[in-house]
């Protein structure tokens, strides 16, 4: 069950953290993946350097995907390297300062919508053409429990991750007639490198709250995205599953 052999997926900011775990899930999974990043070609050479090892067929693809001609040039690689995106994974994501609303301007605000609107937006638009012609398509993005929670001094995230989950559910809607699924993942706060200089005393409380009992770990979200993208998960759509051991149960 679960097999993704014969398909091609794309993972954008995949050369660490979540990004990372998810496309060498998918890859061992079967299928044929593309890495995507934009900053540090050391750490993204590496990442592709572990996929190899471990067995996956991958392509690896400098590109920033909040760039409509970058993101066009970025999927046209991929098909070219692997085949045509048959999974897509929009994850790329910036930084995330929490502070109340008066410390935040509106470019803050924007660069969310960019990274969380404007690229699932842009990139779905590049890759439907194929997903329709052969009327399979999967649509992961990758979003937060922060919605479900109404996260404080945090608004420009939360907004723009509820905009992210509302855009995933209208297209749910739009694509299913064409075998295409739109789904969303929200993750917990699962520590990955750019939490390392995280207060001990936060992630004490944060843990504390976690139903489960234990963080959780990228390969939990890796595990649901490869539900989401197999031929078992083809009557799920326009859903968000939160991957957060319980810390919001309904």
């Amino acid at each position: 069950m679960f097999s993704l052999e014969g398909r091609v997926a794309l993972v954008t900011g995949s050369s660490k953290g979540l990004g990372k775990a998810i496309a060498l899930g998918l890859g061992k999974a079967g299928a044929r993946v593309a890495i995507n990043y934009q900053n540090n070609a050391a750490k993204a050479e590496a990442t592709a350097e572990e996929l190899r090892r471990s067995g996956c067929k991958i392509a690896l693809v400098r590109a920033n995907v909040i760039d409509a001609a970058d993101v066009q040039r970025l999927c046209e690689t991929v098909a070219k390297e692997l085949g045509p995106i048959d999974i897509l994974i929009p994850n790329a994501t910036p930084d995330q300062p929490q502070k109340p609303i008066e410390q935040y301007d509106w470019d803050f605000y924007q660069s969310m919508i960019d990274f969380f609107l404007k690229s699932p937006y842009l990139l779905t638009r590049a890759t439907l053409p194929h997903m329709k012609q052969q009327k399979f398509g999967r649509i992961i993005n990758i979003t937060s429990e922060v919605f479900h929670l109404s996260v404080g001094n945090f608004s420009a995230y939360v907004a723009a991750k509820g905009a992210q989950i509302g855009w995933s559910r209208s297209m749910a809607t739009e694509l299913a007639p064409h075998g295409i699924t739109v789904n969303t993942i929200a993750p917990g706060w699962i520590p990955v490198e750019r939490h390392e200089k995280d207060p001990q005393e936060v992630k004490d409380a944060y843990l504390a709250s976690i139903p489960a009992r234990r963080w959780g770990t990228p390969e939990d979200v890796a595990n649901a995205a490869v539900y989401y993208a197999s031929t078992e998960a083809a009557f799920v759509t326009g859903q968000t599953l939160c991957v957060n051991g319980g810390a919001t149960p309904w």
